[in-house]
């Protein structure tokens, strides 16, 4: 009983010296990155969708999701 027991505690040796061998994160993995100011947001005016007004198609001050929504007009 007593081998076994040897055994674990050098696998148990062994692994524990194998990770503080392990080179700590650089500085640059754990700064935080940059966040992007948040975009305004817009709804469809045909099917009430919500998407960033880059992304939307604006005609006669309504945003719609895509040209075929801008074509049908407001609902």
């Amino acid at each position: 009983m007593s081998k076994y027991l040897l055994i674990l505690l050098i696998v148990v040796l062994l692994y524990a010296l194998t990770r503080s061998g392990r080179k700590p994160p650089s500085q640059g993995a754990t700064a935080p990155r940059r966040l992007r100011k948040p975009q305004a947001m817009v709804a469809c005016a045909r099917c009430g969708l919500h998407l960033p007004q880059a992304d939307a198609l604006a005609q006669d001050g309504q945003f719609y999701c895509c040209s075929a929504h801008r074509d049908q007009g407001p609902a």
